[in-house]
């Protein structure tokens, strides 16, 4: 017995360092390369699982594959195993079952933009949005409240969020207000302890952001329709000819942003076309065109060279005198409301506001 209680440490440890080494070594590879590692860790992350009786370990082993390498083509077993463990496990039950306060007020205003995004009372059809939409933002009021995430599975229910997850998950968050501020951090946290969070808010921010919860929580994506918008093809725009798709199977990335009150992003701009849909409370949203990058003073790091250093929500006052001149004009803000989905461009700076608990979805295509 002992001898085999010492083999199975050892197996332990050895996986472990397997692991981590290839975990290390996916951060650091390119191209073809990437998919050979992604598989070797989340092999090497598999077994890892399979080694311990700790339940609840298994699990957090499992969640980290899923995080690190996507699943790879392990992804339906690590599901399943996920299941096996849960169910060795009492059920995940919220301490404080009520849904997610959301205020009721009117919407702010920007000072440093000059008008609302365009609102179209009818979301265009698929062929109008390719000729005539798919080159400026435009947001398509209660475009998705016949969601399920907005009906009979509530995403502002913190109970039935667990219930889709299960017992023992654990999730990616940012740890500050600005991922520009050197007291910013990413660390991993227990589910139900972030969820807990958003409604006992202490101490920095807790941010769960661009992160493809619908790999971990399957369930979740069931509760939600991606526009056929998503899949129309749309032209490389004339002021960001450097567009390309998404590089996976689909040409579609799925991300999940769900934070308190206050959360913010700073101005930025992303390389795809946007469908961001609004699940839970209300985002403020501020947009400006490519044609505004050179007095966007976007970040000399080389890591935020896609971000600003302008703080888009301070007054006027408190605003460089050539953004208030050359970008403010042609700025453009908007307050989504739970089930209304906006539309923008790759190449767009854009800077989101939660003003409540806010749970989004991004479609990048």
């Amino acid at each position: 017995m002992a001898a085999r209680d010492s083999t199975r440490q050892d197996a332990r440890q050895l996986l472990a360092v397997l692991a981590g080494d290839a975990y290390t070594t996916l951060s650091s590879v390119h191209g073809a390369s990437t998919l050979c590692w992604r598989q070797y860790s989340a092999d090497a992350f598999t077994l890892q699982s399979l080694t311990t009786d700790d339940e609840v370990n298994a699990i957090s082993i499992l969640d980290r594959c899923i995080i690190t390498t996507g699943g790879a083509s392990r992804l339906d077993l690590i599901h399943e195993l996920i299941v096996r463990y849960q169910h060795k496990l009492p059920a995940s039950l919220p301490s404080d079952p009520a849904d997610f306060a959301i205020e009721s007020s009117s919407s702010p205003l920007l000072a440093s933009s000059s008008h609302p995004v365009l609102s179209l009372p009818v979301p265009p059809t698929f062929s109008a949005f390719v000729a005539r939409h798919c080159n400026a933002p435009f947001v398509s009021r209660g475009h998705a409240s016949d969601w399920p995430a907005l009906t009979e599975h509530p995403w502002r229910s913190p109970a039935y969020l667990l219930s889709a997850s299960g017992p023992a998950r654990i999730v990616p968050v940012e740890v500050g207000a600005d991922y520009r501020s050197v007291n910013w951090k990413q660390e991993l946290m227990a589910w139900d302890k972030f969820l807990h969070s958003l409604r006992h808010p202490e101490g920095d921010p807790i941010y769960l952001a661009q992160h493809n919860l619908f790999t971990q929580f399957p369930a979740l994506q069931s509760d939600i329709i991606v526009p056929d918008y998503a899949y129309a093809s749309p032209p490389s725009p004339k002021d960001y000819p450097a567009y390309r798709p998404p590089g996976n199977e689909d040409q579609l990335v799925l991300n999940a942003w769900l934070g308190p009150k206050g959360t913010m992003s700073p101005a930025h701009t992303d390389p795809y076309f946007n469908l961001y849909t609004q699940v839970v409370g209300r985002k403020t949203v501020w947009l400006a065109p490519p044609t505004c990058s050179q007095d966007m003073s976007a970040s000399t790091d080389q890591m935020l060279g896609n971000t600003s250093v302008v703080d888009v929500f301070a007054s006027l006052d408190k605003l460089d005198e050539a953004f208030v001149e050359r970008v403010v004009p042609q700025a453009m803000h908007i307050t989504l409301e739970p089930g209304d989905t906006l539309f923008f461009p790759p190449g767009w700076w854009h800077a989101m506001r939660a003003e409540d608990v806010s749970f989004s979805v991004s479609m990048w295509f």
